[in-house]
């Protein structure tokens, strides 16, 4: 690929293109002028089993039965490789390009459109699009679009105002099929993690005993034929170790000497410079989100956030990093989130002798895991970060004059 960009009279330009492509022009086009919104009802032709909804994840998928509407008459219908979108759900990504060869229906409600099979100066390639639809510059145009308060509503008549530097078919079609190759290496290695998750799940309900039993399924070696766990509400093995204070969201930062842990679902939601916030011992300690019941083993010095947690340190009787395996094979489930951390203390939990060693063993073992699931999250994460990267050079932008 070559960095140099090449231009018409209203100057689009690519970043990045692929050398056979260098010097062709770009064209400049409204969504509009490369696709339309048919006109195709259902009336009564397919069964109300053809009925699809668009999610953000899954794309478009059937919907469920007890949505569909009595009368499928006015059900718009989707063709392969036409596009679908809930209008007031486009803002968080919810399109979807049908890749079926049976037409499906979805309701009334949505936007269908598909794309033009002659247009000019150029035709938009489906498959294109529906990697367009990913990029920055269409999240841009579709947050400030659309009619409605404070949920708005994108139509087709809005979408069609979306203006796109447009490259001729044949270097649409690489620039699509480049990125597709990386939404596979993506999705490989997402199974992966996927996978890594599921096994540290399952190996973990076997590490630890069913309420009602005194030994797991699954144990070492060395400790096979050795005595019976014990059975203890995690009140009678907790204590709390109280923050010096909490920041408020306003203080946290980008950068800093110190992390900030909150309930978020990252380890890390900010950072301070403040060293008078900092919790330094003792350490390890379990931090345990009272609204989420998110779990965080945490090993440095911290400080705490402006979200509720609990920071949590076990007795002589157990370790920290077995009482974080514990928390995760017995889960705290609670419809009220203000009871958490009570429920948290009346939860039973099965534990062995502490100076057999089996609890570290086991311990270690999970975290050994954990550190697996970690690096191969970081892997998808920095994949999908390579691919959005590339995105925005791929895809051509208007250069101001």
């Amino acid at each position: 690929m070559s960095n140099k960009g090449s231009a018409n009279g209203e100057r689009p330009i690519s970043e990045l293109r692929f050398p056979e492509f260098e010097g062709l022009p770009i064209h400049t086009v409204c969504l509009g002028d490369v696709t339309e919104e048919p006109s195709a009802r259902n009336h009564g032709h397919l069964p109300s089993e053809f009925v699809m909804g668009v999610r953000k994840d899954d794309g478009i998928v059937p919907m469920e039965e007890r949505l569909v509407g009595a009368d499928t008459t006015r059900y718009k219908v989707v063709k392969n490789n036409w596009f679908a979108y809930n209008p007031m759900r486009l803002n968080i990504g919810s399109i979807a390009r049908w890749q079926g060869q049976e037409d499906v229906l979805v309701s009334p409600d949505y936007v269908v459109f598909r794309c033009l099979q002659q247009a000019k100066p150029t035709r938009l390639l489906p498959f294109y699009l529906d990697q367009f639809r990913r990029a920055k510059q269409w999240d841009s145009f579709v947050n400030g679009s659309g009619d409605g308060g404070v949920r708005v509503r994108v139509y087709y008549r809005d979408l069609a105002r979306l203006q796109l530097s447009l490259p001729d078919v044949s270097e649409q079609s690489k620039i699509a099929a480049c990125l597709s190759s990386i939404d596979g290496l993506i999705d490989s290695e997402a199974e992966k993690l996927n996978q890594l998750r599921k096994f540290r799940l399952g190996l973990s309900q076997h590490l630890f005993p069913l309420p009602g039993e005194a030994k797991p399924r699954l144990r070492f070696p060395e400790f096979q034929g050795t005595g019976d766990w014990q059975w203890a509400p995690l009140g009678e093995n907790l204590d709390t170790v109280t923050p010096p204070k909490k920041l408020p969201t306003s203080e946290y930062k980008q950068q800093g000497k110190f992390p900030i842990i909150d309930q978020s679902q990252s380890i890390v939601a900010g950072w301070t410079d403040d060293a008078g916030s900092v919790i330094g011992e003792p350490l390890p300690v379990v931090v345990f989100g009272d609204h989420t019941c998110t779990l965080k083993l945490v090993d440095f010095p911290f400080a705490q956030g402006a979200d509720g947690i609990k920071i949590i340190v076990p007795n002589e009787k157990m370790t920290v990093e077995y009482l974080h395996g514990a928390l995760q094979a017995y889960p705290v489930h609670s419809g009220d989130y203000k009871r958490h951390f009570t429920d948290l203390k009346q939860k039973a939990v099965a534990f062995p002798d502490i100076q057999t060693g089996e609890q570290q063993m086991i311990a270690s073992c999970l975290l050994t895991i954990d550190e697996l699931i970690r690096a191969q999250n970081d892997r998808v994460e920095t994949l999908d970060s390579h691919k959005a990267a590339l995105m925005q050079q791929l895809f051509p932008t208007q250069e101001n004059s």
